[in-house]
């Protein structure tokens, strides 16, 4: 099923993740940026509770705000682990969850 997650949309009423082991949100971004005239500052890995102090200083914002909300929702609703990955980047999928060093930004309980 695909489903977007924007500005406009809060993520519980679009997301059923009830049976969901995984949540993979394809985006036309890297991942999550420390600084995003950075490349080699990719965050790989953040915790949900890392969230509200990366929204206050500014590293996640825009349209990535939501898709990370829609991520710690699922998390707190029994989904085990959550990835925001470039949907541009061909097998992105695949990398991102079945390799150690993966393509994008998983976000973790």
């Amino acid at each position: 099923m695909s489903l977007p997650v924007d500005e406009t949309r809060e993520p519980s009423p679009c997301l059923d993740v009830s049976k969901a082991n995984k949540l993979v949100l394809l985006t036309d971004v890297e991942g999550i940026f420390v600084d995003r005239d950075d490349p080699q500052s990719l965050l790989s890995v953040i915790k949900a509770a890392e969230v509200p102090d990366l929204i206050s200083r500014g590293v996640i914002a825009g349209g990535m705000i939501p898709k990370v909300e829609c991520c710690v929702y699922a998390l707190k609703n029994g989904v085990g682990r959550t990835h925001i990955i470039d949907g541009r980047i061909l097998h992105s999928i695949l990398l991102e969850v079945f390799t150690d060093e993966g393509v994008g930004t998983m976000v973790d309980k």
